[in-house]
């Protein structure tokens, strides 16, 4: 008899295969998309029943290494074996369907991703020398200009940007493609090209393009584990993540943020984790797990206190207390906790850098339906208003979306006369929103 699962023959009436659920968690696939073996054999001791010997016979390793790998003692450094490995016991992304390596130029357009299955890591290795040699210089010019493009993401919205951000991607990609380059100025080229993949998948994804920008952060996700940057493909790892989050995939969203906090480690930059505990803060408030929400904020605190001699990354530019708090607000708003939001998002408001105006409009949303929430639509219709204002030439869908909840949540209070004057104001008064 066969397993209706993987399709090999059971032995005494039951298959030893992987079970099919276990590939759906995000840990789970991103251990397969790095080719960490070892991290796989410990989520599947830890969460199945098979055996060390079992797991030997479906990957074609001996007891012993599997045993090493599970301990942590060992990794799988050979190619060839990572893949019999992995294809041996199932997985659902296998190193048999990655491009070949050096096929760069095939990456700048990813295929759209599956599931939580990201793209499989690409070898990023420099093809034969066609073109000028590029040193640091380089390198730290394409840094600079993806910190140019986060920058001009503070006042222009994702709408405004999206065409020059594609072409400082594409640009990005012709270099390290086309260009003769040392070993460590390779790393610095992918690491840039990682970045601009960060950002460039921010811009699509506040514009509305979201399987583009999926499919963006799947290649910044590749180019940064070619350059062993754990930190950096945390926080692409993360961005995805909170895309997920805020589109309707809220438990992908929440399992890719706590995926991608743990690779970003331990180590990284205490801003930085930080940031990524916030990712998992609002991913556990979208899921309603109060407490797991609660604990995940506490946890950025902490990490934003800690003490480091590095640097921290350019990327984490904007990581602040003030930031963190404004998360606060959204996460007590999101749990319905109105008294705990509305003082923190009306202290923090009052001093923003009002040439930040995207952020300024979601910021005053969350007032309004903190304000909403703690039965006060008077003042909620006069946040409104001002978000309506400011929101007038901000190209980001993000805006248009809040836009739409704050008005479906104020309808209720239509016989208010501040809201009902709100109403009244709006072009096409009467359509309801």
């Amino acid at each position: 008899m066969l397993c209706g699962n993987c399709g090999r023959d059971r032995t005494e009436g039951r298959c030893h295969c992987v079970p099919a659920e276990f590939w759906k968690h995000a840990d789970v696939r991103a251990a397969v998309v790095r080719g960490d073996v070892a991290r796989v054999v410990r989520l599947l001791r830890r969460r199945t029943d098979l055996t060390q010997e079992v797991i030997a016979t479906l990957t074609g390793l001996s007891q012993g290494m599997v045993s090493q790998l599970e301990s942590g003692k060992r990794s799988l450094r050979n190619a060839a074996k990572r893949h019999r490995a992995l294809e041996g016991l199932g997985a659902p992304c296998p190193v048999s369907q990655q491009r070949p390596p050096g096929d760069l130029e095939s990456t700048a357009v990813p295929k759209p991703l599956t599931d939580l299955c990201l793209p499989g890591e690409e070898r990023w290795a420099s093809l034969p020398a066609r073109g000028r040699r590029v040193g640091h210089s380089e390198a730290e010019t394409l840094a600079a200009r993806a910190h140019a493009l986060r920058l001009a993401d503070d006042h222009l919205a994702g709408k405004d940007l999206i065409v020059p951000a594609r072409r400082e991607l594409d640009a990005a990609i012709a270099l390290h493609r086309d260009s003769v380059h040392s070993a460590a100025v390779g790393r610095a080229l992918l690491v840039g090209i990682g970045e601009l993949a960060q950002i460039v998948g921010w811009i699509l994804s506040d514009a509305g393009q979201h399987a583009e920008a999926e499919q963006v952060y799947g290649l910044g996700l590749s180019a940064a584990r070619q350059a062993r940057d754990s930190a950096l493909a945390g926080n692409l790892a993360g961005s995805l993540a909170y895309q997920w989050t805020n589109t309707g995939r809220e438990r992908e969203g929440r399992e890719l943020a706590v995926a991608a906090l743990e690779e970003a480690g331990p180590d990284t930059h205490p801003t930085a984790r930080a940031l990524s505990w916030d990712r998992v803060a609002w991913a556990q408030a979208r899921s309603g797990d109060v407490q797991a929400a609660i604990r995940a904020l506490g946890e950025a605190y902490e990490a934003l206190t800690a003490s480091s001699s590095q640097e921290a990354p350019a990327w984490a530019y904007w990581v602040s207390e003030e930031e963190l708090e404004v998360m606060d607000a959204r996460v007590y708003t999101e749990l319905r906790r109105p008294l705990r939001a509305v003082p923190v998002l009306q202290a923090v408001l009052d001093r923003y850098d009002a040439t930040h105006t995207r952020e300024l409009v979601l910021y005053l949303s969350w007032l309004a339906i903190a304000l909403i929430d703690a039965n006060e639509p008077e003042h909620a219709a006069q946040v409104t208003a001002r978000m309506l204002t400011l929101s007038a030439g901000v190209a980001s869908q993000r805006t248009d979306q809040r836009t739409h909840v704050v008005l479906h949540r104020l309808q209720r209070f239509r016989r208010v006369p501040e809201v009902e004057e709100l109403f009244d104001s709006l072009p096409g008064s009467t359509t309801k929103p």
